[in-house]
């Protein structure tokens, strides 16, 4: 899905304040697209300004409407949000299925997230005009959350499902090592131990056998075991090193 068509539509909000945080946290994950519907006549004030820091931008170009069927004209998948549930509120998706269906949809669909206001959330009438439902599992104590926070986790999931989330979420994984790379540190690491007395000579293998069992739950890369291999080639050095000490006329 293309940043640019998803946009972020607020029902009446309330505060600037909220206003402030909402354009803060569609920056972060790199959306911009901002609809207002019949938002509180300070939605631009100074307040707003310094929540929004460097994303008072997007609410400058933001658009407004004086209703919601206005502000969803052009779009062709809508998800409100809510955590009311009953006979007209069914089939909710989670944050993370709501983020797979919006990024299976293609590039070329226009998709909204429809929030309502801080107090009471969208009404009946408004979640009839989306097409899906989202809803936060919060806990029964407390599930209301503000606003900027629960778009927040919208957004993530979102930006997560994307290619750049993708990408930085999903590193390529490391080389193993062969299993004959791996056979010949473990000689290596057999010989070092058992010259710096590590080792018990009479069972060097039970300590060992321990050292298998860590490297084998953390997978060893290629480059592992070449730093792993210089680590024994330092130890067998300052062992010959300290070996060649020549001793004082004491004995000492």
């Amino acid at each position: 899905m293309k940043p640019e068509n998803l946009s972020i539509v607020l029902v009446e909000p309330q505060g600037p304040l909220n206003i402030g945080s909402v354009c803060r946290t569609m920056l972060n994950f790199g959306f911009e697209q901002l609809r207002l519907v019949n938002p509180c006549k300070a939605y631009k004030s100074l307040a707003a300004k310094k929540m929004a820091m460097g994303a008072f931008r997007i609410l400058e170009a933001a658009e407004l409407f004086d209703d919601l069927p206005g502000a969803l004209h052009d779009i062709q998948m809508a998800y409100g949000t809510t955590r009311r549930f009953g006979k007209y509120r069914k089939n909710f998706f989670t944050p993370a299925q709501a983020a797979e269906q919006i990024q299976n949809a293609g590039d070329g669909v226009k998709t909204a997230l429809v929030m309502g206001t801080e107090d009471a959330g969208l009404e009946t009438k408004d979640l009839a005009l989306c097409q899906n439902f989202i809803t936060i599992p919060t806990h029964d104590a407390y599930p209301s959350m503000n606003l900027s926070h629960s778009l927040s986790i919208l957004v993530y999931e979102i930006a997560l499902k994307s290619g750049a989330g993708i990408k930085k979420s999903d590193p390529t994984s490391p080389k193993l090592a062969t299993g004959q790379a791996l056979e010949h540190m473990f000689a290596h690491m057999r010989k070092t131990l058992l010259d710096i007395d590590f080792l018990d000579p009479q069972n060097p293998d039970h300590m060992l056998r321990t050292f298998r069992r860590i490297f084998g739950k953390a997978g060893l890369s290629s480059r592992d075991v070449q730093i792993i291999q210089g680590l024994m080639s330092r130890i067998d050095w300052t062992e010959a090193q300290r070996k060649n000490i020549p001793k004082t006329e004491s004995g000492t």
